[in-house]
């Protein structure tokens, strides 16, 4: 007889979620599957079916958390840069951590090359939301959500490809394992450098 503490539905779900995402930064998105995620957290592969209904359903979700999660620490990166109170520097930062330490380049990559690109769409909802709300708050109307819509996919494909091949690209060349994070800050502070002279 099993002496598992019987879990609420949603601290089941949020214990999975957590043992996903730490197996995704841990072994790459090979190592997220049901079969993992259930041993980690000590449940049934039934009971994430349960949750989650299929490994794609639980990598949607896992991409959901993540978005959250990702979009509003950038997000408060991007105001707090924009009210003088912190280095857009953090904003490179936390973008390429994202993608790279914390595994949303890997889980990517992941889904696009086996084709479950419907699993990207929460993280693509969020950062449109985000870009929204950023060019709503700074006014300006549209050219103002074009400006911010440009920097974005900018630094989300440059944080991408680092995560993916930046630091092999680098050694290759003969450049610094984070110069691709060098140059997206460089391209950010001019950006806002022209913005400020339009403006």
């Amino acid at each position: 007889m099993s002496n598992r503490r019987r879990l609420a539905p949603e601290e089941s779900r949020d214990r999975a979620l957590d043992a996903a995402r730490a197996l995704l930064i841990e072994e790459g998105p090979q190592g997220l599957t049901l079969k993992a995620v259930a041993a980690r957290v000590g449940r049934t592969h039934a009971n994430l079916l349960h949750h989650f209904g299929s490994a794609a359903g639980l990598q949607r979700a896992l991409a959901e958390r993540m978005a959250a999660d990702i979009t509003e620490t950038i997000g408060q990166a991007v105001r707090a840069a924009r009210a003088g109170i912190a280095d857009p520097r953090a904003i490179v930062d936390l973008t390429f951590d994202a993608f790279g330490q914390e595994g949303a380049g890997a889980l990517a990559s992941w889904v696009i090359l086996t084709g479950q690109t419907q699993v990207l769409d929460p993280v693509l909802d969020a950062i449109h939301r985000l870009v929204d709300q950023l060019g709503a708050e700074m006014g300006g109307g549209a050219e103002a959500s074009r400006f911010i819509a440009e920097n974005t996919l900018s630094l989300v494909l440059a944080a991408l490809g680092h995560a993916l091949l930046g630091p092999s690209m680098a050694g290759a060349l003969g450049l610094p394992a984070e110069t691709a994070r060098e140059i997206a800050l460089r391209q950010l502070l001019r950006a806002y450098a022209a913005e400020g002279k339009a403006g």
